[in-house]
């Protein structure tokens, strides 16, 4: 399984924009792409403009599916106008508490 987490600082002005359409987009990935197996969207106590997400693909070949959805390239569309900066890592899951 391949883990996703990436990191948002989103312009506050933007905040409501990003967060619906990051909403949508995990709801879209979760109904319409089988190997993607979550997607969890979280804001830091911390700092309101900073979200965080966690994605879990069932494998390689389904992540790289999850980039090439249309309702992906609507986020992206979103993310471009409305996030100052983005970093992401990839990871491999070595072990999980879930099934």
């Amino acid at each position: 399984m391949i883990a996703l987490f990436v990191t948002l600082d989103v312009r506050p002005a933007l905040r409501a924009r990003l967060l619906a359409a990051i909403t949508a987009q995990g709801a879209a990935s979760l109904e319409r792409e089988p190997g993607c197996l979550r997607f969890d969207v979280c804001v830091d106590d911390d700092d309101p403009n900073r979200v965080l997400l966690y994605e879990v693909y069932e494998d390689e070949a389904a992540f790289d599916a999850h980039g090439k959805t249309p309702h992906f390239a609507v986020w992206r569309a979103a993310a471009d106008e409305c996030v100052e900066h983005l970093e992401r890592t990839l990871a491999t899951i070595v072990s999980s508490g879930s099934p």
